[in-house]
């Protein structure tokens, strides 16, 4: 895969994108198709593109194994075998894998490189609390999925990763998530609730809390509980720099941001905001993909004046058409049905029309995707869909 290593200038493809990128962020509201525009992305990719690349999603649901036409996988990466690719009609240049974030195991790996010793790294991982904690800690999903995409960049062995993010307003949390991890270890509640069990010593001002929460709580559990977080503490160091780390990647030259939506009015007003949000903390929006758009030519001036003109008087025309077909009994009643359908088709092409172009003005790239025939379900219907992409 050739690519132009820091390279800021601009594409006017997504293709262009894949080539010249190490990182591809797909983001967009629920339902608008941002999980299979990734893997579609990662499948042209690795057809015409070459190299090794990976999709990963940090989306729980399991829609991503479903788009790729695989039965399992997790967080170890997986390879689509190249057979699929045959069976598609397709000879890819490259190699493509698919991986689905699992917390717990990305959490345990977590720790195992930022404990500072063995020590400490299994009194973690033994703490009682931990696994509860990790499920549900200040977003932890969030924090560790983006300590995983670092990780698997760091290590080098792709040359193009496409991440698929949760919903939108769940893809502000992920892009947010390791600074908060970083200030929540900083912050004056955590050292107020750990310092009585580090020392050991009861203050005057909290001696009456812990008396009230020991009796409905139990003095193990909040022992469990200062224990954990004292034990977190001392790995504060690693994730302060690892946080830094990953916000520098995600504005980096190697990185940028394809943003999903449909032209329906809440996806595409997330859509606005969330690019808007991105111009703000100059990070990297490479591409806006609009999807399930409607033919441009249901609102071409010759098929809307085509459709009124039938409107105006579809009785002249079943009888002309009648006169070919042979039957002319419900035909006028059909025609102006038709008619009628496509008029309203071509008010709600016009909008798409307006809307694509106001949303038009931050990315490098626009590009609109016709709504599909059928779901999406195997490697077949990616590579159709990344067809009307790579254009």
């Amino acid at each position: 895969m050739v690519r132009q290593a820091g390279s800021r200038t601009r594409t006017q493809s997504i293709d262009g994108l894949a080539a010249s990128k190490e990182i591809l962020i797909s983001c967009g509201s629920g339902g608008v198709g941002k999980t299979t525009t990734a893997a579609a992305i990662g499948a042209m990719a690795a057809t015409h593109l070459g190299g090794k690349v990976l999709v990963i999603t940090v989306d729980p649901a399991k829609r991503l194994a479903n788009a790729l036409g695989l039965e399992q996988f997790g967080n170890a990466e997986t390879r689509v075998p190249d057979s699929m690719f045959t069976d598609a009609g397709v000879t890819p240049r490259g190699e493509l894998w698919a991986a689905m974030l699992d917390t717990k195991q990305s959490w345990d790996d977590l720790i195992q490189r930022h404990a500072p010793d063995e020590v400490t790294r299994q009194a973690i991982l033994a703490n009682p609390l931990y696994q509860n904690l990790t499920g549900k800690f200040i977003q932890s999903h969030d924090y560790v999925a983006m300590e995983r995409l670092y990780e698997i960049h760091s290590e080098g062995r792709y040359d193009l990763i496409v991440v698929d993010t949760p919903p939108t307003r769940n893809a502000i949390d992920f892009l947010d998530a390791p600074a908060r991890m970083a200030d929540f270890f900083s912050s004056r509640l955590l050292r107020w609730l750990i310092a009585p069990y580090r020392s050991r010593v009861l203050g005057f001002a909290s001696k009456p809390f812990y008396t009230v929460a020991d009796r409905i709580l139990g003095s193990q559990f909040l022992s469990d509980i200062a224990e954990f977080f004292i034990l977190f503490q001392s790995m504060y160091d690693g994730f302060v720099e690892r946080a830094t780390s990953v916000e520098r990647l995600l504005g980096s030259a190697s990185t940028s941001f394809v943003v999903v939506s449909t032209l329906e009015a809440a996806p595409a007003a997330e859509a606005r905001a969330f690019m808007e949000l991105l111009a703000e903390r100059s990070l990297p929006l490479g591409a806006l993909v609009l999807n399930k758009t409607l033919p441009p030519s249901m609102g071409s001036r010759s098929a809307v004046a085509a459709a009124r003109a039938l409107a105006s008087d579809p009785a002249s025309i079943a009888r002309a058409v009648g006169e070919v077909i042979g039957d002319d009994e419900h035909l006028e009643r059909v025609l102006a049905q038709i008619a009628e359908s496509f008029n309203n088709f071509a008010v709600v092409a016009r909008r798409e029309t307006e809307q694509a172009a106001e949303m038009s003005r931050l990315p490098e790239v626009v590009v609109t995707v016709p709504a599909m025939e059928s779901g999406i379900s195997d490697l077949s219907g990616l590579l159709r869909m990344g067809e009307h992409l790579w254009r």
